[in-house]
């Protein structure tokens, strides 16, 4: 790491195992002998920890022949990690001052940091301890999910409140974000805004949590509910790349307004709706999907980064690409080979199986760039790699690898050891393909309004190019075979014919060639429909409805896995009379939040919070939304009494409509008309971390109420009543 030019701050003491996610092994320590609240109380754990911490900056680092206390590119250290301090603000104080006074005695001049994010009841007695600066965190998506969240959690991260930030302690501190991420978001959109609402609060350094070594990432076991690997998730990648680039140019304390006025700001723009996060400079452009921004000078840029299609570069492949200028008409060219999800990242995770596989594929790349012109050459760098080349129009092959690329007529001094920046020309490094076998993906459409114009569209990811990949329909007695177009990379899709989207039931296989050979979807089997011999039985199947049918946004039965909740115990699922009918158990002897010892000063919260997406059940009904009046809760209250639950939704841009209904303990129908739905305030879902950051999410300027933009269901099981158990059990919310 040093001889890439890294700094580093080092965490000396940590209080966890060694086994994450596997089971901990037995270790030594006094982290071990005492456990975490002791190490902060026990005296001879103190005085264990204060000589830990003399001997460890003087230890003298045997490959660079530097005490850790002398080392210039360690900048700093935090005493400990994440400490839960439950005792007075004056122990509090001893405790830190002795750790910090027993570094200072080894000579250290380097900034001391403590966490101040815990406990901030107790940041007076944090700033009274004689250190440099303070240590934060944030995960404004919660952790363990368990699921990829979807929707625009933008408003989410508009602002990095702090509580004591006026306290001119605090304003003078150091003020380093140790770790920090979008947990279980799976987009790209998300990481340079977070970086701005650092700025804002002043932040000098952010760091990342946490970066998955590229030998398991297939898996994504180093910490599921995280995903970040350039290879195996190349956007989000590159959205951290651009996070950088805030906190490099933009100014500490600038402020950008509220959402959806700060999506852009300075060089960089974030869109939710693209799921796209850009820099834009004269000189350097780098962005995280198809882009239609041009950069404001074409032949004054020194850098490209991306992924996708921009005026600059237009590529298929699924791996980032980089574009670095070396001198005039020399440009250095990375590809990074294909990165395809198979599956869920953040579901639950094993070592056993792939969430994501590696193809190496060339594609066609055009490059758009003055400076080389349209006839350019590209030279392979990396070793093993032969290609070389001369475009066409612009226009090239590539495969994964390093390129030199020089305009026609162009001769450079430049050699593949040569170093730019801290690597050398034909470093490259990826993880070798692990696609050997086709990957079938798709989804079926939810319930669909008849007459909708409806696109069926699948993921075919294999080591080679299918020949064909087919839609075949059951329509009038007879089967439609209609071709799914290559829309990008591996996706393929087909519009079904209209005379087919009568209500009724349209069964559907998609069909794949390949070496000749045909295999069908769902079953994946080989052979086609039509076919003697063909035997599978259960196709996917389109479900079309009338425009006047209701539609249901929840079913306890499919969707409850899906909600983002806090944990309740004694919360789940019951069969109800009915086939597939179940219903959601929310019960309690009370909703108020207990108190939370990290904030024990915060305002209690007497209500339980569900939210689940519903995005896609809207999309599909969007020719039927206009005649819809009603809002329907059907379910039940617990306990033999009634129950208060308020149903809000959250449209696209955040802005958030609901209204309150009192359930009985009769099962039926509690009806809320859409017409009376009131701007509220949505609880922030899933709870971020640390916990100081706030209850709820308050669109300041609500966009008019549009039924149609409406991407999020939130109930509230509970607000106001006073803490007497209290309940419902749901079995379904539509709107018809």
């Amino acid at each position: 790491m040093k001889d890439r030019g890294m700094k580093f701050i080092i965490t000396p003491i940590a209080f966890w195992g060694n086994g994450w996610p596997e089971p901990d092994e037995k270790t030594p320590g006094f982290s071990t002998k005492f456990g975490k609240d002791a190490c902060l109380v026990n005296p001879e754990a103190i005085k264990a920890q204060e000589n830990y911490l003399y001997q460890f900056l003087n230890h003298v680092n045997t490959y660079t022949g530097l005490a850790y206390k002398d080392d210039p590119d360690v900048i700093a250290f935090e005493i400990c990690n994440e400490p839960h301090h439950r005792e007075g603000p004056e122990a509090v104080t001893a405790f830190i001052k002795r750790m910090a006074d027993s570094m200072r005695r080894t000579g250290c001049g380097k900034p001391v940091l403590y966490n101040v994010t815990h406990s901030i009841h107790l940041a007076d007695a944090y700033a009274n301890a004689g250190i440099q600066g303070g240590t934060y965190q944030w995960y404004p998506t919660g952790l363990g999910a368990r699921h990829e969240l979807r929707g625009n959690w933008l408003l989410n991260v508009e602002q990095y409140p702090i509580p004591f930030a006026a306290n001119p302690s605090y304003k003078k501190m150091a003020k380093i974000v140790y770790e920090f991420d979008a947990a279980d978001v799976g987009r790209s959109y998300i990481y340079p805004a977070m970086a701005r609402s650092f700025r804002e609060a002043g932040m000098q350094i952010a760091t990342h949590f946490a970066y998955d070594p590229t030998y398991m990432a297939y898996a994504n076991t180093e910490y599921g509910t995280h995903y970040m690997n350039l290879a195996y998730a190349p956007q989000k990648a590159l959205s951290l790349k651009i996070a950088s680039e805030v906190f490099h140019t933009v100014p500490m304390y600038k402020k950008f307004g509220h959402y959806p006025g700060n999506t852009t700001f300075d060089a960089f723009r974030v869109s939710y709706e693209q799921d796209l996060a850009e820099m834009a400079t004269a000189n350097k452009f780098i962005y995280t999907n198809n882009t239609t921004t041009v950069p404001p000078g074409l032949s004054t840029l020194d850098e490209v980064a991306g992924f996708g299609n921009s005026p600059v570069v237009q590529y298929e492949g699924l791996g980032a690409y980089f574009l670095d200028r070396l001198e005039a008409g020399v440009w250095r060219l990375e590809v990074m080979p294909d990165a395809v999800w198979v599956r869920d990242p953040f579901e639950p995770y094993s070592s056993k199986k792939e969430v994501a596989v590696i193809n190496w594929r060339s594609w066609p790349m055009r490059i758009n760039l003055p400076d080389l012109g349209d006839d350019f050459y590209l030279q392979a760098l990396n070793d093993g790699n032969h290609l070389e080349g001369q475009a066409k129009g612009k226009t090239l092959a590539v495969s994964p690898g390093t390129y030199l690329l020089l305009k026609n007529g162009t001769t450079t001094r430049f050699k593949k050891t040569d170093r730019r920046h801290n690597i050398m020309l034909k470093e490259f490094v990826a993880p070798a393909a692990t696609l050997k076998k086709t990957y079938f993906l798709h989804t079926p459409l939810p319930e669909i309004t008849a007459g909708s114009a409806c696109r069926i569209e699948a993921t075919v990811a294999s080591p080679n190019a299918p020949e064909a990949v087919e839609l075949w329909v059951v329509g009038s007695h007879r089967w439609e075979n209609i071709k799914m177009e290559k829309v990008s990379g591996y996706t393929y899709a087909a519009d079904l014919p209209k005379h087919l989207s009568g209500a009724g039931f349209i069964p559907y296989y998609i069909v794949v060639r390949s070496g000749g050979h045909y295999n069908t979807y769902p079953s994946g089997i080989e052979g086609r429909p039509g076919e003697w011999d063909f035997y599978d039985s259960q196709p996917y199947q389109l479900r079309f409805v009338s425009a006047s049918s209701p539609v249901y946004l929840f079913e306890a039965a499919t969707d409850a896995e899906q909600l983002d909740r806090p944990w309740l115990e004694g919360s789940g699922l019951q069969p109800v009379a009915g086939p597939e009918k179940a219903e959601l158990l929310i019960n309690g002897k009370q909703f108020s939040m207990k108190p939370d010892p990290e904030n024990p000063n915060a305002e209690p919260q007497r209500n339980y919070p569900l939210r689940c997406f519903i995005g896609d059940k809207i999309a599909s009904h969007t020719a039927g939304l206009a005649d819809k009046k009603q809002l329907v809760f059907h379910g039940r209250a617990l306990n033999d009494r009634p129950c208060t639950v308020q149903l809000i939704l959250i449209m696209k841009d955040g802005s958030a409509y609901g209204g309150s209904l009192t359930i009985n303990t009769s099962t039926g129908d509690y009806r809320l008309p859409l017409t009376g739905l009131k701007k509220t305030k949505a609880v922030s879902l899933p709870r971020p971390y640390p916990t100081f950051l706030p209850y709820y999410v308050d669109l300041p300027a609500a966009g008019k109420f549009d039924l149609k933009e409406v991407e999020r269901l939130e109930f509230s099981v509970g607000p106001g009543l006073p803490d007497d158990p209290h309940g419902v059990a749901i079995q379904h919310v539509r709107i018809e």
